[in-house]
């Protein structure tokens, strides 16, 4: 079975920096243990890092969500806390991406180690990038098991974090509590 596990922008500026969140913090320990469980068992670990730079302002993203963050070379856009370990590390891939969902992510995937028959999915912020993102690779993946590990997502808003939970299991992807 090809599984893999995909970590969507844990990175400084979403968890204590420009767009940071307390509850990000909190998901620091589950998602380390469930990288390192990922490699130890052979499978392939995916990060994405949403990238931008000084022109963000100026996008639709930028003009709608206006806070400078995840500068392309900038403290903010590195990897949050014990995942620093992982830049550069076999069997790890860092997907740079522009927008909340990355066709370039799946391009990735599937060039890196075919289709997937299961992709865990982890990560912040849930009602944006992480349900952005399960959605591109839902479709282009389309017999693979998306399955979305709850407890280590988390959005600045319970209640929308919960809702795109619900929406990500009216979709048929997996739910992982």
């Amino acid at each position: 079975m090809n599984e893999i596990f995909v970590v969507i922008d844990y990175q400084k500026d979403f968890v204590d920096g420009a767009l940071g969140f307390e509850k990000a913090k909190t998901l620091e320990k589950k998602i380390y243990e469930g990288v390192k469980n990922a490699l130890e068992s052979g499978k392939h670990v995916f990060f994405t890092l949403d990238t931008h730079t000084d022109n963000y302002m100026n996008t639709r993203e930028g003009k709608n969500l206006p806070v400078l963050h995840c500068i392309d070379g900038g403290d903010g856009h590195r990897l949050y806390g014990s995942f620093e370990e992982f830049y550069d590390k076999e069997g790890v891939t860092m997907v740079k991406k522009s927008g909340f969902g990355s066709s370039t992510l799946a391009d990735i995937i599937r060039n890196t180690c075919g289709a997937p028959d299961v992709i865990n999915m982890c990560g912040v912020v849930t009602n944006m990038c992480v349900i952005a993102n399960a959605i591109v690779l839902q479709t282009e993946f389309e017999n693979a098991d998306i399955r979305i590990l709850s407890d280590m997502c988390a959005s600045f808003d319970d209640e929308l974090h919960n809702k795109a939970i619900d929406v990500m299991k009216n979709m048929h992807m997996t739910i992982v509590e």
